[in-house]
């Protein structure tokens, strides 16, 4: 039986009362609630501070370029699908340096989980502003307010028929835990974008200023079925915020297509160096 005592693994370097802590949490109860075992799940992380949160699981563990954290996951899964893929990255990790590979991620649809962790700003380099700030926001870089316009991700993967689209908010882990189980057990490409107070440089964005505003669709008899009411529900931000499940649709994993696969997965097959020399041949 797997216990949360079972993904325990070192201290975190967090700023106290950081909204990364309770994600962390979420994410354990969530590997626990499935009853995967910590050698069955791969993390992989960007950079930032996001990317910390394999650091204190025990499981596999790989840490990739910043905005570079989909292809090592795609490739894993495609070398070894019975693995649990989970990347990990922030919201200018996963929507900036990483947006093109977070677009054709969903298009090629391998079966892994993307857990954003979006908190509006850039806070391992000290607090310029991310894809997702908010216009008019100040920071140290943006003295007069943020002038672009904030990057939608949840639109944008909808839009590209995203198989399970999700919001969490780090200030509820019961739910945010949920979510993440659902998005884990999807087959398919899963997004789970997380609303995630930065308490040291998001002035703005605080645990309050979500406390007032975030309300589950659950509550509001969203269908996540509908696709078109999932679009419309990605594009209501303001006074109120919809969190949970947006969008869900069955699909075909990438993997899943692949002939080379369908006997059995890469990590198991037999290594045959003499196979390549005819395509190193042709390289001479």
């Amino acid at each position: 039986m797997v216990t949360i005592e079972d993904y325990k693994n070192g201290e975190t370097e967090w700023c106290p009362g950081c909204g990364n802590f309770n994600i962390l949490e979420a994410v354990k109860r969530s590997l626990v609630d499935l009853g995967k075992k910590p050698h069955e799940v791969l993390m992989v992380s960007g950079i930032g501070q996001s990317g910390k949160l394999p650091h204190y699981l025990k499981c596999n563990t790989f840490n990739s370029l910043h905005g570079r954290t989909l292809p090592p996951a795609t490739g894993a899964k495609v070398a070894n699908p019975e693995l649990t893929v989970i990347a990990v990255g922030g919201d200018g990790d996963s929507y900036g340096e990483g947006g093109n590979h977070f677009i054709h991620a969903i298009r090629r649809n391998p079966d892994i989980t993307l857990i954003a962790h979006d908190n509006q700003i850039y806070g391992l380099t000290k607090g310029q502003a991310s894809p997702t700030s908010e216009i008019g926001m100040k920071t140290k870089v943006q003295t007069h307010g943020v002038l672009h316009t904030p990057f939608n991700p949840l639109a944008v993967a909808i839009s590209l028929d995203c198989p399970f689209v999700a919001r969490g908010f780090a200030g509820d882990v019961e739910h945010l835990s949920s979510l993440i189980s659902q998005a884990i057990s999807h087959k398919g490409f899963s997004l789970v974008d997380i609303l995630q107070p930065c308490v040291t440089f998001n002035k703005l964005n605080t645990y309050k200023w979500y406390h007032d505003r975030v309300y589950k669709m659950d509550d509001d008899g969203h269908d996540p079925a509908n696709r078109m009411a999932a679009f419309e529900k990605a594009l209501e931000w303001g006074d109120r915020i919809p969190t949970g499940v947006f969008y869900k649709r069955d699909s075909e994993p990438f993997e899943s297509k692949l002939d080379v696969l369908k006997s059995g997965p890469l990590t198991a097959k037999q290594y045959d160096s003499a196979k390549l020399d005819s395509v190193f041949e042709n390289f001479s």
